[in-house]
């Protein structure tokens, strides 16, 4: 790589206006409008005591590699983009991980007297007197973006761990997994894998045996993205460690089993849910990240359209009734149930929540985890949960007739009962309900309302493109046979650093709401098919999760191509 030229850490203090000024600058030569915006931003942070250049990432007025720019203006430094540079594995050995974690710091070059230090902050004397301790030279500092620094911090991580010459053998295992040494390879490995897992925002861990290798892959956004494979060699030992974390029974590799580690994550603690299911090739093992700070629980957050937030807002302010979320699995049914709990908490309310498992540890909430091998299912605790004087029921899920019964009951005597479903829309949820068992006549009186959900992948604000749709293009998204306007206007991904080259980052939901109306009910009863259902739910209405994926799509949130892939 091509070294900056030397020069001594402190031999410059930093101008506090230089850095604003310099990103002021480049977003003078973007947009004059931005300008204005971004002195709003830095005016209102001043007043709330906040810092301008953190406001101003906030807001996605800049970019964290814009701001490490204007550090190294303000600081006579150079700058250095880790996303496209090769770090020297040597070089980074020379500072140990933990201070390199412990500052957020990397070595990335080194010479026989000194060595390049990637920052975020090169006022943090006491890092720089720590390499030089460390290291025996002196340091000379290159700014960095502080989220590429990090993901260069956990790559060097990974590469410290590697398990490619572990050559670890089954009869070793039981000292070596169960100690829990966190000098241990596979220790420090399987750490490592959780703990970029949750820095990446993924949802979910695969941890796959194949016939020769183990594959790693994380579930970002709702798509796999293959991370890294691991030899044969230590796939017991991998996947004996997780196991041992989750209370698992590292013996037993027949059945499939489930557990639940909690992992220390900077600050805060995040929960993994761990399945295990026996494959040809040996046990394959699922992670789900439950991370409480990332989950949204204001129901205005959560990017329903007006009419659809005032029909489900509306049901669930009334006293008795029952409302359903369907979906699939992971189309954040348990967040919108979660949001909608908090959006009627109050000290009054009694709030009952059984679920399996307990995902989200709820303020105010009395949760109530099954256990099948205890006897403690839906049907066996509801009874209980009714006589526990609840105003507010949550069912984790409907999944046979007798708790769609206790649901149906429990609704019909005063109280307001959650619960989701597996269906592919709200129409086809009565039918469902139905051949499960449930009288027409009692589910039309206790049934208030019905959400399907799908989460589509939102659209990086910083590289997506506009552009004006065709005619072809239009009637191919049959766009004319909507109840929604014809744009002039959509948006197509692109992909940059800031989203990996993807053209998106993060998630939103798609949601389709019937509320059940005196004409819903009616054809409830008379056992109406789900065709005539939805007919009836879109002339009083109703948008489909189509209709609502394309009518986001036209206001810049996601690409018309995302929303045919959830909704078709």
């Amino acid at each position: 790589m091509v070294l900056p030229s030397e020069r001594r850490s402190r031999t410059k203090v930093a101008d506090p206006d230089a850095a604003i000024l310099y990103l002021l600058d480049r977003l003078r030569d973007r947009s004059p409008l931005q300008v204005d915006r971004a002195l709003k931003i830095m005016s209102a942070a001043d007043q709330q005591g906040a810092k301008a250049i953190d406001a101003l990432l906030g807001e996605q007025i800049v970019t964290s590699l814009e701001i490490a720019e204007a550090t190294a203006s303000a600081w006579g430094l150079s700058s250095i983009d880790l996303s496209h540079v090769r770090i020297d594995p040597a070089a980074a050995r020379l500072l140990p991980l933990t201070l390199s974690r412990r500052h957020a710091i990397l070595v990335v070059a080194a010479t026989d007297h000194t060595v390049t230090v990637a920052t975020a902050s090169p006022g943090d004397v006491v890092a720089i007197d720590d390499v030089r301790a460390a290291t025996g030279r002196d340091a000379v500092l290159v700014i960095a973006a502080a989220d590429d620094l990090r993901k260069a911090i956990d790559r060097y991580s990974r590469d410290t761990n590697s398990l490619d010459e572990l050559g670890l053998v089954e009869e070793d295992l039981s000292q070596l997994i169960v100690s829990g040494d966190s000098d241990e390879p596979i220790v420090r490995y399987v750490t490592s894998l959780l703990e970029q897992a949750v820095s990446s925002r993924a949802s979910d861990i695969h941890v796959e045996p194949t016939d020769g290798d183990l594959q790693i892959r994380y579930r970002i956004d709702g798509v796999l993205h293959e991370i890294e494979t691991v030899p044969q060699s230590a796939m017991p030992a991998l996947i004996s460690r997780i196991k041992v974390m989750a209370s698992m029974d590292i013996a037993e590799r027949r059945l499939p089993q489930n557990g639940r580690i909690t992992l220390p994550h900077g600050a805060r603690t995040v929960d993994l849910r761990v399945a295990t299911l026996p494959t040809v090739w040996g046990e394959k093992v699922v992670l789900r990240v439950l991370d409480a700070d990332r989950i949204e629980l204001d129901l205005a957050k959560l990017g329903f359209s007006d009419r659809n937030y005032i029909a489900l807002t509306e049901s669930l302010h009334r006293p008795h009734g029952l409302v359903l979320v369907t979906g699939p699995t992971g189309s954040g049914k348990s967040t919108t149930l979660y949001a909608a709990l908090t959006a009627i908490g109050r000290p009054e309310v009694n709030i009952i929540t059984v679920e399996d498992p307990v995902e989200y540890r709820l303020k105010g909430a009395n949760q109530v985890q099954i256990n099948a091998k205890a006897g403690l299912t839906f049907a066996s605790v509801l009874p209980a949960i009714l006589r526990s004087d609840p105003d507010v029921v949550l069912i984790g899920e409907i999944r046979d007739r007798d708790t769609a019964q206790l649901a149906i009951e429990a609704a019909l005597t005063g109280h307001l009962v959650l619960s989701t479903l597996h269906t592919n829309d709200a129409p086809s949820s009565v039918s469902r309900l139905v051949e499960m068992g449930v009288e027409p006549f009692l589910l039309g009186s206790s049934l208030d309302a019905v959400m399907a959900q799908r989460l589509a992948r939102r659209l990086c604000d910083w590289c997506k493109e506009a552009y004006e749709p065709t005619e072809e293009e239009l009637a191919s998204l049959a766009w004319y046979d909507m109840a929604i306007d014809v744009p002039n206007k959509l948006w197509k991904p692109v992909g940059c650093r800031v989203c990996s080259q993807t053209g998106y980052r993060g998630r939103f939901a798609l949601h389709e709401i019937m509320p059940v109306t005196h004409e819903i009910e009616r054809l409830t009863v008379s056992g109406a098919s789900t065709q005539a259902l939805r007919a009836t739910a879109k002339a009083e209405g109703m948008l489909s999760l189509r209709e609502d994926g394309l009518f986001k799509a036209a206001q810049g949130i996601t690409s018309p191509v995302e929303v045919l892939r959830v909704a078709r």
